[in-house]
């Protein structure tokens, strides 16, 4: 008895944390889809965005009018506000697939469409103009951006931009000046449990030293530091060769559900000892559109039975101790490197932060919810974290705003591909990555 009160004494106490999600803008509850088009989703865009830039432009160029494109004269200098729409050479078009001529045009890298000839044009309610000038790259921009552009009107009918006017970093929530003791939140992704490259065991080392299973007193020690984790998406792959529309017979049925039951016994295990948010992705079984919505508790009978499991929206955005975090599955970043270019994928991050829009290419390349009177993506207010999951490397970046903003950027790789998971710590924003490999000898 004795033996058992001194053992129970070095038992280790997982910290503990607050959690809200803010996933409510994300959620589709009462919509109702009446056939309606998706330029209603790109008017409430432009009525927020003019909005907010109207309100900066005084401080921006206070001397100079703002006006339509419409009220347009000849080299006049003024500033307009508009949607950028990017005409590209390159893009796909469904009714290239139905035409004759198809095996003339020339095959395309399937990475990226972009083209020297490109071009920009702003469009507002009153009508839409050319964009000429050095300053406005159509390699940078993307159909979708809502800018404020200074410049005057040519004789060719176009507008010379002279200067540009991006939202920049919405306003940010302070930080509590309490001082902070450790606390982190582990981020996964990418783990296509059921497919080819995927390593159960390196998943399982990793769920052992999330819930304290692995190492000494010391690494259980920084486990029990551990309050949260987030799987972003992509956590199963279906073998492909199934899902062909055709029906499927009772054996293949019980391969399709084999990855989900693999899964949740992994995370039954993750979820009876901490908070764990799951993420849908693009391989997953949700709708394709953004935002997407939460995957079925009914595929999680195991892990769900617990109050700790939380199955959220992509995007998702949540508070762990009054620190705010947004992030996708990857979708935004990986469509804007289709259309658009940069030095690194940390770059397309911070831009789509200081569009204040998380996925700026919505409808136009990437599916949505055709929404009517609003628009989901627009960042009202600037995360703490910003993290972006399926991507091919760890990469990690603090960027700062003009008011004083700090944001921790976080490229997730695949878990499935690196083995690697990213550890965020909540008192300070620094992050470093846990790796697990396994070598079997031949």
């Amino acid at each position: 008895m004795e033996a058992m009160e001194i053992d129970s004494q070095n038992i280790l106490q997982r910290k503990q944390a607050t959690y809200s999600s803010l996933d409510d803008p994300f959620e589709i509850h009462k919509e109702t889809y009446r056939g309606q088009q998706y330029s209603q989703i790109y008017f409430a865009r432009l009525h927020l965005m003019r909005t907010l830039l109207y309100s900066l432009a005084p401080n921006w160029k206070p001397h100079l009018p703002v006006c339509t494109i419409l009220e347009l004269e000849k080299d006049r200098e003024c500033i307009i506000v508009g949607t950028l729409y990017k005409h590209m050479k390159l893009k796909p078009c469904i009714l290239d697939e139905y035409s004759k001529e198809r095996s003339v045009t020339p095959l395309v890298k399937p990475h990226n469409f972009m083209h020297p000839d490109d071009t920009l044009v702003l469009e507002d309610d009153s009508g839409r103009v050319k964009l000429s000038g050095s300053v406005l790259l159509p390699s940078i921009y993307v159909t979708g951006v809502v800018v404020a552009l200074l410049g005057k009107e040519t004789d060719a009918g176009d507008f010379l931009v002279q200067d540009v006017l991006e939202a920049g970093l919405p306003p940010q929530i302070e930080h509590s000046l309490k001082p902070r003791e450790d606390k982190h939140v582990v981020f996964v992704s990418g783990l296509s449990v059921g497919g080819s490259t995927s390593n159960p065991l390196q998943f399982q080392l990793l769920i052992d030293h999330i819930t304290g299973h692995l190492g000494d007193e010391k690494e259980q020690g920084i486990a029990a530091e551990i309050v949260h984790v987030v799987l972003a998406g992509n956590s199963v792959e279906f073998p492909r060769g199934l899902l062909n529309g055709q029906n499927l017979a009772s054996k293949d049925q019980s391969r399709l559900s084999e990855p989900i039951k693999e899964l949740d016994i992994f995370l039954t295990q993750v979820a009876a000892s901490l908070p764990l948010d799951i993420m849908p992705g693009s391989d997953d079984p949700a709708n394709f559109s953004l935002p997407q919505q939460p995957l079925n508790r009914c595929l999680f009978p195991g892990s769900s039975a617990y109050n700790t499991f939380r199955s959220c929206t992509n995007p998702h955005c949540f508070e762990v101790d009054n620190i705010r975090l947004l992030g996708t599955s990857g979708q935004n970043i990986d469509d804007l490197e289709k259309y658009s270019e940069a030095k690194d994928k940390l770059e397309f991050m911070e831009r789509t932060l200081r569009w204040r829009h998380l996925a700026p290419t919505t409808p136009n390349t990437l599916g949505c919810y055709p929404f009517v009177d609003r628009d989901p993506f627009f960042i009202d207010s600037c995360p703490h974290v910003y993290f972006v999951g399926n991507q091919d490397k760890y990469k990690t970046d603090l960027i700062k705003g003009s008011e004083g903003q700090l944001v921790r950027l976080i490229c997730i790789p695949k878990f499935c591909d690196t083995g690697v998971a990213v550890v965020l710590n909540l008192r300070n924003l620094e992050c470093h990555t846990l790796s697990f490999g396994t070598e079997f000898s031949s």
